[in-house]
Order: structure tokens, then sequence, then C-alpha cells
């Protein structure tokens, strides 16, 4: 990938932190109104309906349903992991704040993503936890305690 590809893939997972901090508010807000699984509920209906009409009424999807059965089945628990992110991530941010959540989101993002990439799990390709990638989930670490202290 060259850089403009990088910088783009950068842009758009800037884009998905920016938008996880508001939905993770959002979120919150109306789980506070309706309840915590409710809200959970809810925010899958919604999101039902919004790719549902992107796919069947505006035809902007790019891949071929008709493949559905040809992933292996733990493929499909991404489903039950987005349940468990919205309801964890309602259920955290009332009591910490949407910036102590948010940071303890991200470092169990990170280190989960590093050994994702160090084991090439899910078919991916191996990326090996090197000393930068140590020095840097450290760096990143402290950066987060800093943040969180008062």
């Amino acid at each position: 990938m060259h850089v403009t590809g990088r910088l783009f893939a950068l842009l758009i997972a800037t884009g998905s932190g920016i938008t996880m901090a508001l939905q993770g508010s959002i979120n919150s807000a109306l789980g506070k109104v309706i309840g915590v699984l409710e809200a959970t509920f809810i925010v899958h209906v919604v999101g039902l309906l919004l790719v549902s009409a992107l796919l069947f009424v505006l035809g902007l999807g790019d891949g071929n349903l008709t493949f559905i059965f040809k992933s292996p089945w733990y493929y499909y628990l991404g489903g039950v992991l987005g349940v468990i992110i919205v309801y964890s991530v309602v259920r955290a941010i009332p009591p910490l704040g949407v910036a102590v959540a948010t940071t303890a989101i991200i470092l169990g993002q990170v280190f989960t993503a590093a050994l994702v990439d160090h084991l090439g799990l899910f078919g991916l390709n191996k990326i090996p936890f090197t000393w930068y990638r140590v020095a840097g989930t450290v760096l990143m670490a402290g950066g987060a305690w800093l943040l969180l202290k008062k």
C-alpha cells in the first residue's frame, strides 16, 4: 500500500475512533433513559435498518451474500461481540466518563490487536510483536495512566 493509501486508511481509522467515542456517549445517554440492555437492542435495530437500506435499497454492497455459508462458523461471532461491545460501553461510560472508558477500551484493543497480529489469527497476515511494538504499547499505556491521573 502506498503512502496515500496508508494515509487514507489512517484517516478512516481516526474517524472510526471519533465515531466510537460519540457512539458510546450517545448510547450511554440512551441507556440512562430506557435501560442498558434496551439501549443495546435499539442500537442494533437501528443499525440493522441502516445497513439493510444501504445493501438492499441503495445497492451499495461490494460482496455477495450467496457466500454466507462458506465462512467458518466463528466468523459470525462478530454479531455477538458487537452486542457485548455496545452493552459494555453503555455500562462503563456513566461511572467512568467518556475519556477514561475510551482509554481503557483503546488499551484493550491495542493489546488484543497486537496478539491477533502476532499470531496471524482469522487468516490475517502475521505481524510480529517486535521490541518497537512493545515500546509503543508501553508508552501508550504510560500515556493512558497519565491521562487517568486526577
